[in-house]
């Protein structure tokens, strides 16, 4: 064994060695039980970054510890290659998108394997190959056969830079997901959809089902799908004849309206515009409101502004007229598009009412109080009310509400909903906020949509059989007008299935979050040709039991893919409507506080750190240095003291290899058959069997992998202040093996590859992968002694040390014998001494 630790030599030999012996690849083996450990695929952009070296050292100490103890698991990777980057760089270079993402998965693929993850490189898949992308096909066109795929003239959300749509789950915060500066803008075009509504409620229904998901994330998605119990209610709109339906939550407060909001797109608005005194001004009007209203929709803190439309509308349930307004806020594709205005009791509503002057009318206040103001909160003790007063939004009691005056707001939403629907003017309904998913996108580098357009036959999905659509090579990209694809004659014009006339392709392509929606299905049969997914293998391997990635993805890729499966399970394909049992967000790597960017100049790339310190060191401290949960922001001292403390493992181990090779530890060097083990020993015991303990409980759910690294670190140090004690004899060599080879068991769930090199060291012939996972000792990890803090009348005075096992006498004895306690005692009485078994004891005095 090198005395000196090198980890480039080392990673290298480990690495040719786990392939050589096909270490990580895994099979279905029926009656075995297995793992599946999964980390969301890498868009291959071109290098691996931090973020993706910490997911993935996360899915590798699980994948290994599941390894070890027992199960057959399975670890696939692969990659998200379809996508705008690669599009974008191609348009740059002239050169075909292709180009861009083999390389970089090449060049991606090498980092992973220098890294060491213990991925089934059988298994990786690319989405952007035809024999990947034909089943995306395959799975729209059974969507169209179920009712599930359709086309229809809508506003969509615009990237200006990406020169395409991007769904609603896609803006965040008014800008473009991949570009954080880029306002979204809306067009109208033509798009095809996949009915995401018709699964809402099983969408929402299942996430009870989902109890090893992150509960932030399950109140995200349960916001997203935003189901909502309400009432449509119609209003008469004044001189024209006409009702204008509006949806609300809480008709209870409907008594309190004192306007009526459309939103700027409502059908009514041209009917209004062509009733008006000034069309010119109020279409001006119209036009200004709708312009803010796009980003409106999508910035929380915009400013709210409406127009007066200079019409009234009529209130079934008090006949009162009250004013038409536009306002920016009001979403067409929520409800009807036409919302009432009920300031005293909504806090938008109020901000707005005050702003533009709007009367203010409350109609509830808490139950059993009638005497709060105007039905607003009551401000502040000692703050002026003007700087205080805000909307009481609660459910209350009903006051100024006519025949209602005294109902509670769930019972008067019932009885009002009731009589609406008795007189004719309104209904009980449900509304929900998620809307069905556009998938259109107008660019080259994504999977074609298997369309074709006849004027005889109409809109006609492309046969099973003539699957896969292929992306045609020769295309000009300029990332300007209409998607590339309707610049090629030889891909557009084609003949209808049907009629065998000339026909159009349709030359948009689909989101790429269609691609990832099932890609985990596809690593259990990579290979397969005659269907998107093999029933037995999935039936082996599903669900993934383990599932980690970014929380930026809980409404996106994790709604999509619970959408596919449901749909999936539809057609036949598997047998479960959830694919995910267990899911975990790991929190971002930053550096200074801030989130790394090459525009920042505070990238640490992997690689050169790689180079630097070796795989293991880096590994290591993507772990260490924060809760996974939790940012992890980068210290450059963080991964020198990583690096020091691997190598201070492999100098001790060197230095006692030679000596602890032939020794055996397969007797427990503390059973009965062996020497009484010194103080020493147990004490070198102890801290092995509880740093076990630790790390094993961890690794069954916690995953605080930074203790489990400190503990190991302590265990170290414990050997290391030990080592005089190994000289002198006082530790015997199967009782320094047994911990130094628990020690390197540890590390390699984090850092793999100097453990096996120490492991072969000790002298084993296998793999720490190919060995069972050790039990710890719950009787070695015991503590002989506690400490006890000690009180005087409530207040620590001192502490002690006493036997686990020992009598309260011998604990009063002590506690009274403590010298910082007796200090407190002289010429004082004690009334009694009380005694929380291994907890606390309190001296009363008077």
């Amino acid at each position: 064994m090198d005395a000196h630790y090198d980890p480039q030599k080392i990673e290298a030999k480990w690495q040719k060695r786990w392939e050589e012996l096909e270490l990580f690849e895994s099979d279905e083996e029926p009656g075995r039980k297995k793992y599946y450990v999964l980390e969301m695929l890498p868009y291959p952009s071109g290098d691996i970054h931090m973020g993706h070296v910490r997911n993935y050292s996360i899915g590798d100490a699980l994948a290994r510890y599941m390894w070890m103890k027992g199960y057959n698991v399975l670890h696939p990777i692969g990659w998200d290659a379809f996508g705008l980057p690669a599009e974008n760089a191609a348009i740059k270079s002239q050169r075909h998108p292709s180009e861009f993402t083999f390389s970089y998965i090449d060049r991606m693929r090498g980092q992973l394997k220098r890294l060491g993850f213990s991925y089934d490189w059988r298994r990786e898949i690319a989405t952007c190959v035809p024999e990947y992308y034909r089943w995306n096909q395959w799975f729209f066109l059974k969507m169209c056969e179920r009712g599930l795929a359709y086309r229809k003239k809508s506003r969509v959300n615009w990237c200006s830079l990406c020169q395409t749509v991007l769904a609603n789950e896609q803006v965040v915060d008014g800008c473009c997901w991949r570009h954080e500066d880029t306002p979204v803008v809306e067009r109208e075009l033509e798009q095809w959809f996949l009915k995401i509504t018709d699964y809402a409620d099983r969408l929402l229904d299942d996430l009870q089902h989902l109890v090893r998901w992150p509960e932030r994330v399950l109140i995200m998605q349960q916001n997203w799908i935003g189901k909502s119990f309400g009432t449509l209610v119609d209003f008469e709109l004044v001189g024209l004849g006409e009702k204008l339906q509006i949806f609300t939550t809480r008709v209870d407060t409907i008594f309190g309206c004192t306007a009526v909001f459309v939103a700027p797109e409502h059908s009514v608005v041209e009917k209004l515009i062509a009733a008006s005194k000034d069309p010119a001004k109020l279409r001006a009007e119209a036009e200004r409101v709708k312009a803010s209203a796009v980003r409106a929709r999508v910035e929380v803190d915009l400013e709210k502004i409406g127009v007066d439309t200079g019409f009234k509308v009529v209130n079934p349930y008090n006949g009162e007229a009250v004013p038409l307004w536009l306002a920016n806020f009001v979403l067409m594709e929520y409800g009807t598009g036409a919302i009432m205005a009920v300031p005293a009791h909504d806090e938008r509503d109020f901000e707005f009412c005050t702003t533009y002057g709007l009367p203010i009318k409350t109609v509830v206040v808490p139950a059993g109080d009638s005497k709060v103001g105007a039905g607003l909160a009551p401000p502040s003790e000692g703050a002026a009310s003007s700087a205080n007063t805000k909307a009481f939004v609660e459910y209350g009691q009903l006051i100024n509400s006519g025949p209602y005056n005294g109902l509670k707001s769930e019972e008067a939403i019932q009885r009002m909903t009731r009589d609406a629907e008795a007189k004719g003017f309104g209904k009980g309904t449900i509304q929900y906020r998620i809307k069905d998913w556009g998938i259109s996108r107008q660019r080259y580098w994504g999977t074609p949509i298997p369309i074709v357009y006849c004027d005889t036959c109409g809109i006609v999905p492309v046969p099973e059989n003539d699957l896969p659509v292929i992306l045609p090579p020769g295309v000009k990209l300029t990332g300007q007008g209409e998607s590339p694809l309707a610049n090629v004659p030889e891909f557009v014009n084609t003949t209808c299935p049907k009629c065998s006339q000339p026909a159009r392709r349709e030359t948009d392509t689909m989101d790429t979050f269609v691609d990832s929606s099932w890609y985990f299905y596809r690593y259990t049969d990579p290979k397969i040709s005659t269907a998107p997914v093999s029933r037995s293998a999935v039936g082996y391997w599903f669900p993934v039991d383990q599932y980690i990635g970014g929380i930026e993805h809980a409404i996106l890729h994790l709604i999509y893919m619970r959408f596919f499966s449901k749909v999936m399970q539809d057609i036949g394909l598997v047998d479960f409507p959830e694919p995910v049992a267990g899911l975990f967000t790991q929190g971002m790597v930053i550096k200074d506080g801030v989130k790394m960017s090459k525009s920042k100049g505070n990238v640490v790339d992997p690689t050169e750190m790689c180079a630097k310190y070796g795989a293991d060191t880096v590994r290591l401290y993507m772990l260490f240095a924060a809760p996974p949960e939790k940012d992890l922001d980068w210290s450059d001292a963080g991964i020198e003291g990583a690096s020091r403390f691997l190598n201070k493992v492999y100098r001790l181990v060197a230095k006692h290899a030679d000596k602890l090779r032939p020794v055996s530890t397969r007797k427990n060097p503390s059973d009965g058959n062996s020497a009484e083990p010194s103080a020493e020993e147990r004490r070198l015991l102890r801290k092995t069997h509880q740093t076990l303990h630790h790390v094993t409980v961890d690794m069954e759910g916690r995953w605080h992998f930074n203790t489990d690294i400190a503990m190991a670190m302590e265990l170290m140090n414990e050997l290391s202040d030990l080592d005089s004690a190994v000289e002198a004899g006082k530790v015997r060599p199967q009782v320094q093996k047994c911990a130094l080879e628990h020690l390197i068991l540890i590390l390699s769930l984090f850092s793999p590859h100097v453990a096996d090199e120490l492991w072969e060291s000790l002298g084993h012939s296998e793999t720490t992968r190919q060995v069972s996972w050790p039990a710890y000792d719950p009787e070695l990890a015991a503590e002989e002694e506690l400490e006890i803090p000690v009180q005087v009348n409530g207040r620590l005075r001192g502490r002690i040390r006493v036997a686990v096992d020992a009598t309260e006498e011998e604990i009063r004895a002590r506690a009274l014998a403590e010298p910082k306690v007796a200090q407190h005692l002289v010429g004082r009485q004690i009334v009694k001494v009380i005694i929380v078994p291994q907890k606390l004891v309190n001296i009363v005095v008077k």
